[in-house]
């Protein structure tokens, strides 16, 4: 349920182009949310927002709908660091595999940096293995 909540209101910050005002409540929003989680879950679920809207900020022939920092190999966490090399987004319903390393505030609410690489397509026959869905 709590992550159904912030897949929707991730994608809602990701795509909003109101005013700030209305794009602040829903990130105070998300906050109070993700204030709710464990830190650890906290973390993924803060990368896995910054993610989306880094990659789709700089690369406009993608429309990421989903990421999963956690989808191909478990990420490494240092303090409040998240970095990985088997993180997976779904564009146009297709999985690209990317590596990343995400830093966040201490009380993991809001990113500091965020470095990627966009990797390869993930061939549909491997989605499952992944537990990735079209």
């Amino acid at each position: 349920m709590v992550r159904t909540a912030v897949a929707s209101i991730i994608a809602a910050l990701i795509l909003f182009s109101g005013p700030a005002s209305a794009s602040d409540k829903l990130q105070k929003h998300l906050e109070d949310i993700l204030k709710r989680m464990d830190p650890a879950t906290r973390l993924e679920q803060v990368c896995d927002a910054e993610a989306m809207k880094r990659i789709n900020r700089d690369n406009r022939e993608l429309r990421i709908d989903r990421s999963v920092v956690s989808a191909i190999t478990e990420p490494r966490v240092k303090g409040d660091t998240l970095s990985g090399s088997g993180a997976a987004f779904r564009s146009r319903g297709k999985w690209y595999q990317y590596s990343f390393t995400c830093k966040a505030t201490p009380d993991r609410l809001r990113v500091i940096s965020f470095e990627y690489k966009v990797g390869h397509e993930i061939p549909e026959a491997q989605w499952s293995q992944h537990g990735l869905y079209q």
